[in-house]
């Protein structure tokens, strides 16, 4: 038998997916323990949310998972609007459900290039990018950012969508599909990554729920659990979508997950159009000079499915116009736990492969 060695993957390595330190003990190539490490990129969201009024907060939400930053302002505005039982109009709400889902589409997209580095691939990298290009200049033109967005308010969003924003999202859900297509067929005429992904880093349903996991990796382990399904939110009762599942478990299961949820996010985006209605993209009994003399009193959670899985903020208020404390659930934190039993018994050269199909920003790990 072999001398067990321990080695540090990570934290600079650039497969880590950002500031990720992992301790394997390899026994010759066999991963016996792998324990996640992690802090490295920790910025005291929470506690700096807890030192200014209700609307500033938003800021820090956007740089949790800052390539699904509007997915983490969701997450935050509709726990503060039920804290504070604020009515949205109807049009800000569908508005938030499009965005958020081109938002989904971006940050698989992100992944899926990146995956696809991760396993020696450089061609869908930059079929990916100039996808996900696309997404940011609609983001650019109707929220003025490209990254971080600031962009839903309390009682709605901060500005309507402008006709040429929704020209440029009829056109991306157009044409987007048929290139996603093409992306697809690239990973999956792969022999070396199928045989790099297929049965590797697999992890058991039951792993899966005693672990917390949520989002994509607890659906290619084989549970039909989305919360715009089980515990609708804005208007996701209203529209046709479905739920893709795999059995697996397993480093290419997450990847056919991803890739049908990208397209259940453009035919969500497709009824959106159809359905948005004329009127009020803001609630103006919270204008400007409202927002100083916002109060919260209680507490709330709202759980949101993100990209990477159950994203949600609790809110406690204490009457005040400052929160009182706010927490934050993010998906990454919870889904990392599993890596240990993900890796134990495989190669090290499956470990890069089985870190990169967990899809970790570390924004909203470290907090």
């Amino acid at each position: 038998m072999e001398k067990v060695v321990e080695v540090n993957f990570g934290p600079q390595h650039p497969s880590t997916h950002g500031v990720l330190r992992i301790k394997v003990k390899l026994d010759g190539e066999i991963i016996v323990d792998a324990q996640p490490v992690i802090g490295y990129l920790h910025r005291n969201a929470e506690k700096l949310s807890e030192m200014g009024l209700y609307p500033k907060a938003l800021i820090y939400m956007d740089r949790l998972d800052y390539v699904a930053a509007l997915n983490m302002e969701l997450g935050y505005i509709l726990s503060v609007e039920k804290l504070m039982d604020v009515e949205t109009p109807e049009r800000a709400q569908w508005i938030r459900m499009m965005m958020v889902e081109l938002n989904r589409i971006a940050s698989h997209l992100v992944w899926l290039g990146t995956h696809g580095l991760d396993m020696g691939m450089l061609t869908p990298f930059f079929y990916c990018w100039r996808e996900r290009e696309r997404v940011l200049r609609i983001f650019d033109e109707i929220t003025g950012s490209r990254l971080l967005y600031n962009y839903f308010a309390i009682g709605g969003v901060y500005s309507d969508v402008t006709p040429k924003g929704l020209e440029m999202i009829k056109e991306f859900v157009n044409t987007f599909p048929d290139r996603l297509e093409e992306i697809q067929s690239i990973f999956q005429k792969s022999y070396i990554y199928a045989k790099r992904t297929k049965g590797v880093g697999k992890l058991s349903l039951e792993d899966a729920i005693g672990y917390g996991v949520t989002g994509p990796l607890l659906r290619a382990s084989g549970l039909k659990w989305d919360l715009r399904k089980n515990q609708p939110y804005l208007f996701y009762d209203k529209v046709n979508f479905e739920v893709p599942v795999y059995s697996n478990g397993d480093v290419y299961s997450r990847f056919l997950v991803r890739i049908e949820e990208m397209r259940q996010s453009v035919r969500i985006v497709k009824q959106v159009l159809e359905k948005l209605p004329d009127g009020e993209f803001y609630n103006k009994k919270y204008a400007k000079p409202m927002l100083v003399r916002m109060k919260g009193n209680g507490e709330s959670y709202v759980p949101t499915e993100s990209p990477k899985g159950e994203f949600g903020v609790y809110v406690i208020g204490d009457g005040s116009t400052i929160p009182y404390r706010v927490r934050i659930r993010s998906p990454s934190f919870a889904n990392l736990q599993a890596v240990s039993i993900m890796l134990k018994g495989y190669k090290i050269a499956d470990l890069t492969a089985t870190v990169s199909s967990i899809d970790p920003v570390f924004g909203e790990v470290d907090r």
